[in-house]
């Protein structure tokens, strides 16, 4: 088919790119839950969309037939996103609505009162997609509305709740008729917030980043997993019960939990931070206790997101532990609570391996003074890195500190 002697899809398809920024803009200009998304989504999933639509219409009008059910699949995924990310389906439906319209002013352009069959034939063929298009993405929707809303307050939810008060499993089990597996891998995720999340009034803009954020752990753990996990996440991490596989998935290496949450926090665009222990179901709430104590020893002296587990952090984990010791252990280091530049120094010497000249670009000085402030915390303290037996009391003393 062809309008002012130019082949309409291939027009069509020669404009695509063009067309797509002022659609995305157009978008933006009308309707406020989309200027609220995230930048990275904006250019990303819901520009890709927009040109999957535009190169549909051209194929639709090329071959003058109606789309077929595969060729809606991306609709269907896209509105299926928008709908974990809480988009309203008003929005959606009227962004669909937008970009046929300025699909069908791009493509009338310029046309002749000889143009007349062509235009009423493609006017029906619009009609056609946007029906098709309708109703795919108003049916994707709601499923995915309709699964997550039995999700939250269906069994899983129940039985998330049940694992993490304690409550007795045999009570559970004769209340639901839901059986716990036999061990959980539990894991406690703190989530660094994202870009798209900061400098942000609290709003839709920033809600649609987190959820988003969200919802691509949730899928990096079920994928994992194979089967939807039990989760309780917010922006800022909660809790994963992941049922135990036998034989269990190893710590480290292709296919390990390590690679796992290198993955979440890849797919999330996010550090993440987490701890994990597998324990039976009436272990659950200590093994969480647990973990967020580990994911907090983490934090707090400063090693880098990660996976970690109890042994990888026993010292620090010890020494957190309420005793007479802790104090007189903090107060080892007590001479330099006024002198914050050495402490400092002291504690980025130690992080980086006692190597004086990382110390030194990592605080922005000359190498010689690092050797300076370290003579002057063992005159004041009577503690020196370069000594081994003082090395164990100086770590101890740091973790200490930072516990009392």
């Amino acid at each position: 088919m062809s309008i002012a002697g130019r082949p309409v899809a291939a027009q069509l398809r020669a404009r695509v790119p063009a067309l797509t920024g002022r659609v995305v803009a157009r978008l933006l200009a009308d309707l406020p839950v989309y200027a609220e998304l995230p930048h990275e989504e904006i250019s990303g999933d819901i520009a890709d969309i927009v040109q999957h639509n535009l190169r549909l219409f051209a194929d639709v009008v090329e071959h003058r037939r109606p789309a077929t059910d595969a060729e809606l699949d991306q609709q269907r995924d896209s509105a299926a996103q928008r709908a974990e990310e809480g988009v309203p389906l008003d929005a959606i439906l009227t962004a669909y609505q937008v970009g046929t319209a300025m699909c069908w002013q791009e493509t009338a352009k310029g046309a002749l009162p000889g143009d007349l069959p062509t235009v009423l034939e493609i006017v029906e063929r619009i009609m056609v997609l946007q029906q098709q298009l309708t109703s795919a993405v108003s049916s994707a929707y709601l499923e995915a509305r309709q699964i997550l809303d039995s999700q939250e307050h269906g069994g899983r939810h129940a039985l998330m709740a049940a694992l993490l008060t304690g409550e007795p499993l045999d009570r559970f089990t004769h209340r639901t008729g839901l059986r716990p597996a036999a061990r959980y891998l539990t894991m406690t995720l703190a989530l660094a917030p994202h870009p798209d999340e900061l400098g942000q009034s609290p709003g839709p803009g920033a809600g649609v980043a987190a959820r988003r954020k969200i919802r691509r752990v949730r899928t990096a753990l079920d994928h994992f997993a194979g089967t939807p996990v039990l989760t309780a996440l917010d922006a800022s991490g909660g809790t994963v019960l992941l049922p135990a596989a036998e034989p269990p998935p190893p710590w480290r290496g292709p296919g390990g939990l390590c690679a796992l949450i290198e993955e979440a926090a890849r797919a999330a665009g996010v550090p993440i931070t987490a701890a994990a222990e597998t324990a039976e179901p009436e272990a659950v709430p200590a093994a969480v206790a647990r973990n967020a104590e580990i994911v907090d020893l983490v934090a707090g002296t400063g090693r880098p997101p990660g996976l970690y587990r109890l042994a990888d952090v026993l010292l620090e984990y010890q020494l957190s532990r309420p005793s007479e010791a802790l104090h007189g252990l903090a107060q080892l280091l007590g001479p330099l609570e006024v002198k914050p530049e050495l402490l400092r120094t002291l504690e980025t010497y130690l992080e980086l391996g006692l190597d004086r000249r990382a110390t030194a670009a990592a605080l922005h000085i000359h190498p010689n003074t690092v050797d300076y402030r370290i003579r002057r915390i063992d005159r004041l303290t009577g503690l020196s890195p370069a000594r081994p037996a003082d090395l164990q009391h100086i770590s101890a003393a740091l973790v200490a500190r930072r516990s009392v």
